[in-house]
């Protein structure tokens, strides 16, 4: 049987994919000495050291882990809680793959990429609990809502199961509810209708506290599952105000995700006390790191 140029084109693509991830896993490997036996080696230590295996008995249900005395991961908790970021413009396919790579090791809740690599990380985090993140109207918010919508779609189609977008600042800036909540509305549509999360930035650094309070409180009336600080690209990041007046706006409904500037796991330890149950961070693997006492290094 011969195949069409179209498939052979996406076979190539889907190994090459694949063959990415398992030189960055071989790698590592190599790094740290382990010879793939790990089940035999690390008796009584599990919940340490086969994460993978651990992760999948929490998302089944499990509360609690027994381990041995002393050996608590406090960063396993933490990491569900980070989208682990990379929406630099020069961002490299080899650096998404590392990324993705990374989310994987650590089980972070997600990735979150530009567009156009929403296909790529759908690709190498299939059949992982780590969800491929996006962002539309990014990073001023200031294009039309059927715009917006429409790249929500697109992302969707490309493996995308939560959308990050941001709103109209100069309609919130002009009093201009009616187009912000509409904005919001429309693409909660699509994203819901695709079966994917929206998170709503509103650029907390441009707004008054009172901006910010109405913008949270448009996002929940429009549909939105999650309030978002800031795009990472504004003048500031997330505050623990910012949060903390987020969270008291939108109530306990809505997830509130801190994002920009985030750079440790006292960083974020203060957000989450603060409201937050989402971290937007490209600093993921260090907070993980640091949460367990380590150095954080990759």
């Amino acid at each position: 049987m011969r195949l069409d140029e179209k498939t052979i084109e996406r076979l190539v693509e889907q190994i090459t994919r694949e063959v990415l991830i398992l030189l960055r896993e071989q790698d590592v490997r190599d790094q740290a000495g382990d010879n793939g036996s790990r089940c035999e080696d690390c008796i009584g230590q599990c919940v340490v050291q086969c994460q993978d295996k651990v992760q999948r008995v929490v998302d089944a249900g499990a509360s609690r882990l027994t381990s041995t005395l002393g050996k608590v991961d406090v960063g396993a908790g933490v990491a569900r809680m980070i989208d682990h970021t990379l929406l630099k413009a020069d961002a490299s396919q080899d650096q998404i793959a590392q990324l993705c790579f990374e989310a994987r090791k650590y089980g972070f809740a997600a990735v979150c990429v530009n567009p156009t690599y929403v296909k790529l990380c759908a690709q190498l985090l299939k059949d992982t609990p780590v969800a491929v993140c996006t962002v539309v109207g990014f990073p001023l918010g200031a294009t039309p809502p059927e715009v917006k919508a429409y790249e929500a779609q697109q992302a969707i189609d490309d493996g995308a199961t939560e959308v990050d977008m941001v709103i109209n600042v100069g309609a919130l800036k002009s009093k201009d509810y009616a187009l912000v909540e509409r904005d919001i509305a429309t693409v909660a549509r699509t994203a819901h209708g695709g079966g994917a999360l929206l998170k709503v930035i509103i650029e907390a650094a441009l707004l008054t506290d009172e901006e910010k309070v109405i913008a949270s409180q448009l996002a929940k009336a429009a549909g939105a599952d999650y309030v978002k600080t800031s795009t990472g690209f504004g003048p500031g990041g997330a505050t623990v105000h910012d949060v903390a007046l987020m969270r008291e706006a939108v109530g306990p409904a809505l997830g509130v995700k801190a994002a920009g500037g985030i750079k440790s796991y006292d960083d974020a330890r203060a957000m989450i006390a603060a409201g937050a149950t989402r971290i937007g961070a490209s600093a993921g693997v260090e907070i993980v790191g640091q949460a367990r006492g380590g150095s954080g290094t990759r």
